[in-house]
């Protein structure tokens, strides 16, 4: 008798809908409703952004939490997982967009302090392995803040510490990494993201994410500029190794917190997706599945450079198993679908056009289009 079909659910969060964990409950259901023989196994994932800890919670990581600064500099409450003297720290709990006010912005003072006490955090709670997934931020100051929080010094020509965020950056004259905690030096800092951009210039981490930060075209300017600063003075701190990682991949990332995180912690740039789906156990559920589901809010053009679905299709590709996707909507062509893996992408906006009321019912339409995905690519178990 031909067993019933094995189906792994990787999918990652429909942003402003839908957790990654609810996405698959969701599909979980409507695949039953259409086909109750199928055994299905779930294990959301993420790319290092907002999101990564649940995926790290889902996958059977204990929860901790800590109170730290937020980016206006007021105390938040951030989370980090932990199993077996591995952290996954996701720098958007402490510093994120997520934590601001709803229409308030602080592009040129919000302060990346917090995601340093979390680092803190878990280091005392054992991890001497840390997954630092960064994106979603609300900072653009290179990481200083952060550093800061771990022991480093950012002096004005005034011998006295530069204030919060990316703008007083300009006015930096020395740094002193000194006194960082000494625990760094056995913690292997492994930094997760899904973006490549340098620190600064027209691809930097000011001109190409500052005004989702509320960053005016002048507010970029001074940015780029206080973050071109930082470089200088690190270079002139620990060597030409500052100047050359300003360059390198990851240290754009979540408004430069890559580049602090890559020049004075000696973190490793992975890509986000690669890293997580070793962390949460990716592999195995694999080899155990016949059929793989995937997807995101939105399957587009970034989707195909780094993000969580083309991670989770080319791994399966590699494997040799079949990919298909849900989405909220989809902005690529059949072609873009196919080199990237996947089989076939079903979209909300398909049964509901209207983008507010999809997001408003993405689960149930969710459901409907598992159920769907089902009856058309699922064949029954033949007795």
């Amino acid at each position: 008798m031909a067993h019933p079909a094995r189906v792994l659910i990787a999918a990652d969060k429909f942003k402003g809908s839908l957790t990654a964990v609810q996405v698959a409950e969701h599909v979980t259901a409507g695949l039953r409703r259409a086909r109750p023989d199928l055994h299905i196994e779930t294990l959301p994932v993420a790319d290092g952004g907002d999101g990564t800890v649940a995926a790290a919670v889902a996958a059977g990581f204990a929860r901790h939490e800590a109170q730290v600064t937020g980016p206006l500099g007021a105390p938040v409450t951030a989370a980090y997982a932990l199993r077996d003297g591995t952290a996954v720290v996701e720098m958007a709990e402490a510093s994120g967009l997520q934590l601001m006010p709803e229409g308030v912005f602080a592009p040129l003072t919000a302060t990346t302090y917090g995601s340093g006490e979390v680092l803190l955090a878990a280091i005392e709670a054992g991890a001497r392995t840390v997954v630092f997934g960064v994106g979603g931020s609300a900072t653009t100051d290179g990481g200083v803040g952060m550093l800061q929080a771990l022991g480093a010094r950012f002096l004005d020509e005034d011998g006295d510490p530069v204030a919060h965020g990316g703008g007083p950056l300009r006015e930096l004259e020395s740094a002193d990494l000194s006194g960082l905690d000494p625990r760094l030096e056995d913690v292997e800092i492994i930094l997760a993201s899904d973006v490549d951009n340098p620190l600064t210039g027209p691809k930097g981490a000011p001109a190409v994410y500052g005004p989702q930060k509320g960053a005016t075209e002048e507010d970029v300017a001074v940015l780029d500029a206080g973050l071109t600063r930082l470089a200088q003075v690190l270079a002139e701190t620990v060597g030409t190794a500052a100047s050359d990682a300003a360059e390198a991949p990851g240290a754009g990332a979540a408004g430069g917190i890559g580049y602090g995180a890559l020049v004075a912690l000696g973190a490793r740039f992975r890509p986000g997706i690669e890293v997580l789906l070793e962390v949460l156990g990716f592999a195995a559920a694999l080899e155990r599945a016949d059929l793989v589901i995937t997807g995101e809010g939105s399957l587009d053009a970034q989707t195909l450079h780094g993000k969580a679905p083309a991670g989770v299709a080319a791994a399966a590709r590699q494997a040799g198993k079949p990919v298909l996707a849900v989405c909220g909507q989809l902005a690529i062509d059949e072609a873009a679908l196919s080199g990237a893996g996947i089989e076939a992408a079903y979209a909300l906006v398909e049964i509901e056009p209207d983008r507010v009321k999809c997001m408003v019912n993405a689960g149930s339409l969710l459901e409907g289009v598992a159920e769907r995905l089902a009856t058309e690519h699922i064949p029954p178990t033949q007795p």
